[in-house]
């Protein structure tokens, strides 16, 4: 029986601290891992905790991430709560595997620091990896700073798990800016987390020899479309749902409030930021000050839940802003960026039809500042004002050297 951590009612944790502790309080059966910075901590903490008796489960330490999210795999089918964790290349290397998992149905949490992709080679912080990820079947959370990489984490489970769902998730952070910045964190204590999440609903297990089962079966044509389209189907109509029951009951439970689309300042808002990750809290307060300074009307909007995309929500949260910019902290290799493509379509259906740009920045961990934020605040008054865009559809924001924009 694992010991119980006595936790203070503020602890002082990092993103991969708090990560690493809903791991725990889950009462996993399994993880396993490889390390890859900056994800590292999060199962060097689990490790940690499992070679000072407050875990009970299995820690697999693995030869690459592939193996990792392979072992997952094997132990969700047989029957067990698994999660790991991972960032960047080792989440590349664990495509392959991530497509298996949602299309099997099981119910894996993937705690992903997100970081850079190679080349060039880059430890620090941006959303390529978790943009990679959102094709692959998986329900994706993004946490803005460590309180919410602690809580979405514990819901992660309480969402994939419920058996009208049985979808694997990932609980995303800001490589560095969350997952090594130590903040006030109020964490439950163990008996809390866990009720909250409840007992594992084991179903379909392969360790269950009363009732064989089979996963990974060969369809080809005759019902691979049927399969897909039935996991799609329940991606699009039944998470939703689901995320907010979890929501309400999370906030029953701690008074935090947690929505699909996070909106700050857009009752009246005129021009809005779209992002994600860290960039919501400095586009919040750059947005607090215009409004205070200049009497600009802006306000920012944040997808919580990344895929599957609200679209519905994020139709009404800009239902009102004359001009919108979509921040995309990737790069889009040829493209504009994603959440550009995404609110683009979403707007495109909807009454409202603002003028919506794209700026890429923070390529690499480069910093996002308030004067950029200012910057695109300033640009979308104009292009209200003009009601058409006053500056190229793509530009790159705290770039060095010429300016790049493009259309």
């Amino acid at each position: 029986m694992a010991e119980k951590m006595e936790l203070n009612e503020v602890e002082v944790w990092d993103g991969n601290m708090a990560a690493s502790q809903a791991l725990r309080q889950a009462q996993i059966d399994v993880v396993a891992a490889y390390p890859i910075t900056p994800s590292t901590p999060v199962v060097q903490n689990y490790g940690s905790f499992l070679a000072n008796g407050y875990i009970d489960g299995e820690f697999v330490m693995v030869e690459s991430e592939h193996a990792a999210m392979s072992g997952c795999v094997g132990a969700a089918a047989a029957g067990g709560r698994v999660a790991t964790a991972t960032s960047s290349q080792g989440f590349a290397l664990m495509a392959e595997v991530l497509y298996q998992a949602s299309g099997m149905r099981l119910p894996i949490v993937l705690v992903v620091v997100n970081r850079a992709l190679a080349a060039p080679l880059n430890v620090n912080g941006d959303h390529s990896d978790m943009y990679m990820g959102r094709d692959s079947g998986w329900i994706q959370l993004d946490a803005f700073n460590a309180q919410e990489a602690y809580d979405l984490t514990l819901m992660a489970f309480k969402i994939g798990e419920d058996p009208e769902i049985r979808l694997p998730v990932m609980s995303h952070q800001d490589g560095f800016i969350t997952s090594h910045t130590a903040e006030n964190v109020r964490p439950l204590s163990d008996d809390e987390a866990y009720e909250f999440i409840g007992e594992y609903p084991m179903v379909n297990a392969m360790l269950d020899l009363a009732k064989p089962v089979t996963y990974g079966v060969q369809t080809e044509e005759d019902w691979h479309f049927e399969h897909k389209a039935r996991q799609h189907h329940d991606l699009m109509t039944k998470v939703f749902g689901k995320v907010d029951e979890v929501f309400d009951a999370f906030e029953k439970k701690t008074g935090r409030k947690y929505n699909i689309v996070e909106k700050y300042d857009m009752d009246d808002a005129e021009v809005a930021i779209v992002a994600l990750g860290t960039t919501v809290d400095t586009a919040k307060y750059v947005a607090d000050n215009l409004r205070k300074t200049k009497g600009i009307k802006a306000g920012v909007v944040a997808p919580r839940l990344f895929r599957p995309w609200p679209h519905e929500q994020m139709m009404e949260a800009l239902s009102g802003v004359k001009a919108v910019a979509c921040l995309d902290r990737s790069s889009p290799n040829g493209a504009f960026g994603m959440l550009f493509n995404e609110v683009s379509a979403t707007m495109y259906q909807s009454d409202n039809h603002p003028v919506i740009t794209n700026y890429i920045y923070g390529l690499g961990g480069r910093d996002f500042t308030v004067e950029h934020a200012e910057e695109i605040y300033s640009e979308l008054v104009a292009n209200a004002e003009a009601g058409k865009p006053t500056t190229p559809l793509q530009q790159f924001i705290g770039l060095r050297g010429p300016k790049l924009s493009f259309y």
